[in-house]
C-alpha cells in the first residue's frame, strides 16, 4: 500500500490563518517603541506578528457560540438524578482593564432533571467565556446563566477561583492572592441543604 497524500482524502488540513491587518501589527510597533524599546531589532521583528496571532487565539471565544455546547443531550442515564460536578477545570482569560492573564480553575456542577450533557462541554462553555476579555464576576455568572437556560437543570453551581495579573504583576504587586467568585441557581440557592452538599463535593464547604 502506498503512502498517504494530502489527496487521499483522509488527511485534515491545517486551518489557513486569517490576514492580520497592517493596522494590528503596526499598533504593536508603536506599543513596544513606547515602552522603550526598538521594533526593527532583530529579536522584535517577528514579535508584532507573532503577538496579533497570539491575541486572535486568546479572544477565540468570541467566534464560539457556549450554547451550541449544550446541543446534545442523554436522557438514558439509569435514573440517575444527583449532582453532576466537573472539579478543577483550568481556564485562562485575560482581565478587560489590563488585558493581564486571569488564571484558575473553575468547579461546574448541575442538579440534573430530565437529561445530563456530555461532560467535556462543560468545560467547552467555560472556555467559549473565557476566551474573552473578561472580568471574573461576569465570567462566573455567564457559565452558570448559560447552563441554566440551555440544560434547565434544577440547579446549577458554578465557582470560580483565579489569579489575576493585573493584581500581582502590577499595581499593589501582591503574588498568591486568588480571587474566589461564586454563581448559585435554582435549589443550589433556594435550598441549604443543596447548596452545602454542592460546596462540599467541591471541597469548599
Amino acid at each position: 500500500m502506498s503512502d498517504a497524500t494530502p489527496d487521499d482524502g483522509d488527511l485534515i488540513a491545517e486551518p489557513i490563518a486569517p490576514a492580520i491587518p497592517a493596522a494590528v501589527t503596526d499598533a504593536i510597533r508603536t506599543l513596544i517603541r513606547w515602552a522603550g524599546d526598538d521594533p526593527a531589532r532583530e529579536g522584535l521583528i517577528d514579535t508584532p506578528r507573532r503577538v496579533a496571532k497570539a491575541w486572535k487565539e486568546y479572544c477565540a471565544g468570541y467566534d464560539d457560540h457556549p450554547e451550541k455546547h449544550l446541543d446534545r443531550v442523554f436522557e438514558e442515564v439509569g435514573g440517575y438524578d444527583e449532582i453532576v460536578l466537573l472539579k478543577d477545570i483550568p481556564f485562562q482569560s485575560h482581565c478587560e482593564h489590563h488585558m493581564a492573564p486571569i488564571i484558575g480553575k473553575a468547579h461546574i456542577a448541575y442538579l440534573p432533571k430530565n437529561h445530563v450533557v456530555g461532560i467535556s462541554k462543560l468545560a467547552r462553555v467555560l472556555h467559549a467565556f473565557a476566551r474573552r476579555l473578561q472580568v471574573q464576576e461576569r465570567l462566573t455568572a455567564e457559565v452558570a446563566d448559560c447552563i441554566w437556560a440551555n440544560l434547565r437543570p434544577q440547579g446549577v453551581a458554578v465557582v470560580i477561583e483565579a489569579s489575576h495579573a493585573c493584581m500581582t504583576a502590577r499595581g499593589v504587586r501582591t503574588p498568591g492572592v486568588s480571587m474566589v467568585t461564586s454563581r448559585m441557581m435554582g435549589v443550589f440557592r433556594d435550598d441549604d441543604r443543596s447548596r452545602k452538599e454542592v460546596l462540599a463535593l467541591m471541597e469548599l464547604g
